[in-house]
C-alpha cells in the first residue's frame, strides 16, 4: 500500500504543479515579469516577491492546518496529500477536495449571460451551463482597486495579476475545505489563462442579500436567515480548519439560494486565534462596544474568533431581523437571544440551542396552546372548495404583495388572525406550506363564487341576524 502511494506521488509530480510553484515559475534568484526589465526596479521587485511569499505561506498554512486537524481526528490520515494543480485545476488526493467537476475544458464552453457584481478584487458573472443550469463565475477584477493600487506600487502587470489572484486562490481552498449548507458550493475552477483568461471559480448561483427586501418579508423568513447564520457560525467555530473568523463580516458577503442564506465571500477569513500575553491583548473592538476575553494558558485568545462572528451577527442581522413582527408569545425567547448575543453572554453552541427552541415552539404550535378550540366556531367550513374572483386586501408582512397571505400553524391560528382584521370575511387553507411545514392561509374581504379543489378548504365568517359579520 505504501509503495503504491509513493508511485502515485512520483507520477503526480511529473504532471502537476505543486502548490509551492504557483507563481509562473517564480524564483527569488531570477528576474520576474516587468520587474526584471533592464531599468532596474529591484527594490519594487523585492517587495513584490516578499508579498507573494507571504500570500503563499498563508495558503500553505491552510493545508497544514487542515492536515493536522484531520490527522488528529483520524490517525490514518496522510499529511502527504498536498494541494496541487492538474491540467490547470486545483486538486488533491484528499476526498474533501475532489467534489468539484467543472474544469478548464468545461469552462471554455460556458457563456456568460449577466453581470452580477464586482468589488476591489473580484468580478462575478452569471453563466449558463449546457444543461440549462446557471452558475456564478468569480474571477479577478483587472480594473479593480486592488489591481490599480498594485500597479501604482510595482508597475508589474504579471506580478500584480499573481498577487491579486491570491485572494481568489485562498477562497477556492477554503471552499474546498469548508463545506456546509450555509456556504455556497464550489462547483469547479480553473487557472488556465489561455482558456479562461486567468483563475476562475465556479459557484452555485445566488441572489445578493438585499436587507431592505428582507426587512419587508414575513418574520418566518427573517428567522430562517438568522437561524442559518447561527448554524454557519457554529460550524465555523468547530470547522476542519479550527475556529474561523470572518474579518469582513457584512451582509454583502452573503447570497440567498432558494430562501437559504449562504456565505459566498471567504477571502478575508482567518483561521488563527490572536496570540496574547495578558487579557488586555484579547480585546474585541466594535464601534459602540468593546469586549475583553481571557488570555489562555496557551497564550492565545481562545474563543475570540467565535465571539467576533457572533457579535457581528447580532449587530448586522439579529438587531434588524429578529424582534420586529415576531409572534407575541415567542417574544420573551427572542428577547433572551437578543440580550445574550448583544452582551456576548453565551457561546455559539448555546445560541444555537436557543434558536432551535424558538424553531421547535414555532413549528409545533406550542406557543398557541392557549388558543380556545371554539375560535373556529364562528366560521363555516367548506372542505374541497376554493374561492375565485377574490376581493383581496393587503396586510403586512405578506407572502403575496397584492394580497394577504400569512403563515399559520392551524385553522385556529388563521381564525384568530381573520377575526383581528376588520376587513376579513373569509380565509382559505391549501396544501401549500412554508419551510417550517406551516400552512399558508389566504385572507380576503370577499369572493364571487366557489369551485371544487380537493387541496383547499374555505372558512367563511358567520353573519349575525343583524347582518354584521361575527
Amino acid at each position: 500500500m505504501v509503495d503504491e502511494k509513493k508511485k502515485k506521488l512520483c507520477s503526480d509530480e511529473q504532471q502537476t504543479v505543486i502548490l509551492k510553484n504557483w507563481h509562473f515559475g517564480l524564483q527569488e534568484n531570477k528576474p520576474f515579469g516587468d520587474a526584471g526589465r533592464p531599468d532596474g526596479l529591484t527594490p519594487a521587485r523585492d517587495r513584490l516577491l516578499q508579498q507573494l511569499k507571504e500570500r503563499q505561506q498563508e495558503l500553505e498554512l491552510l493545508d497544514i492546518t487542515f492536515d493536522n486537524k484531520q490527522g488528529f481526528m483520524d490517525p490514518s490520515f496522510s499529511t502527504n496529500d498536498s494541494a496541487v494543480y492538474i491540467n490547470g485545476k486545483l486538486s488533491s488526493d484528499n476526498p474533501v477536495t475532489a467534489k468539484t467537476d467543472i474544469g478548464c475544458e468545461e469552462l471554455s464552453g460556458i457563456k456568460a449571460v449577466d453581470f452580477l457584481g464586482s468589488g476591489y478584487t473580484k468580478t462575478v458573472l452569471k453563466a449558463a451551463l449546457p444543461q440549462g443550469l446557471f452558475v456564478a463565475l468569480k474571477s479577478i477584477n483587472h480594473q479593480g482597486t486592488d489591481m490599480r493600487l498594485c500597479m501604482e506600487d510595482f508597475q508589474d502587470s504579471q506580478g500584480c495579476n499573481e498577487l491579486v489572484s491570491f485572494k481568489l486562490r485562498k477562497e477556492i481552498v477554503l471552499l474546498q475545505r469548508l463545506q456546509h449548507t450555509n456556504i455556497v458550493e464550489l462547483k469547479g475552477q480553473c487557472q488556465d489563462s489561455a482558456l479562461v483568461g486567468g483563475i476562475t471559480a465556479v459557484l452555485e448561483q445566488g441572489m445578493p442579500l438585499q436587507m431592505i427586501q428582507l426587512l419587508q418579508s414575513p418574520w418566518e423568513e427573517r428567522f430562517r436567515v438568522c437561524l442559518g447564520l447561527v448554524q454557519l457560525l457554529q460550524y465555523l467555530s468547530h470547522s476542519p480548519l479550527g475556529s474561523v473568523a470572518l474579518l469582513d463580516f457584512q451582509p454583502r458577503q452573503f447570497v440567498m439560494v432558494s430562501g437559504e442564506l449562504k456565505l459566498t465571500d471567504l477571502d478575508d477569513a482567518s483561521i488563527q486565534e490572536p496570540a496574547c500575553q495578558e487579557d488586555s491583548d484579547c480585546l474585541l473592538q466594535f464601534p459602540l462596544r468593546n469586549f475583553t476575553l481571557r488570555c489562555s494558558f496557551s497564550r492565545t485568545c481562545e474563543g475570540l474568533n467565535e465571539m467576533r462572528n457572533l457579535y457581528n451577527a447580532y449587530r448586522y442581522f439579529f438587531t434588524y431581523l429578529l424582534p420586529h413582527q415576531a409572534p407575541p408569545l415567542l417574544k420573551p425567547l427572542i428577547h433572551q437571544i437578543m440580550n445574550s448575543t448583544g452582551e456576548l453572554k453565551q457561546s455559539i453552541n448555546e445560541t444555537l440551542v436557543a434558536f432551535e427552541e424558538v424553531l421547535h415552539m414555532y413549528k409545533s404550535g406550542l406557543h398557541l396552546e392557549n388558543l380556545p378550540p371554539s375560535i373556529t366556531r364562528d366560521y363555516a367550513v367548506l372542505k374541497g372548495m376554493r374561492s375565485v374572483a377574490n376581493m383581496e386586501y393587503r396586510c403586512w408582512p405578506s407572502y403575496k404583495q397584492q394580497g394577504c397571505v400569512l403563515s399559520v400553524h392551524s385553522a385556529r391560528e388563521a381564525a384568530l388572525i381573520c377575526s383581528s382584521h376588520p376587513q376579513c370575511t373569509s380565509f382559505s387553507l391549501s396544501s401549500e406550506k412554508t419551510w417550517t411545514g406551516r400552512l399558508l392561509a389566504s385572507f380576503r374581504s370577499g369572493f364571487s363564487h366557489l369551485v371544487p379543489d380537493v387541496n383547499s378548504a374555505v372558512y367563511m365568517r358567520r353573519v349575525k341576524a343583524s347582518g354584521a359579520v361575527l
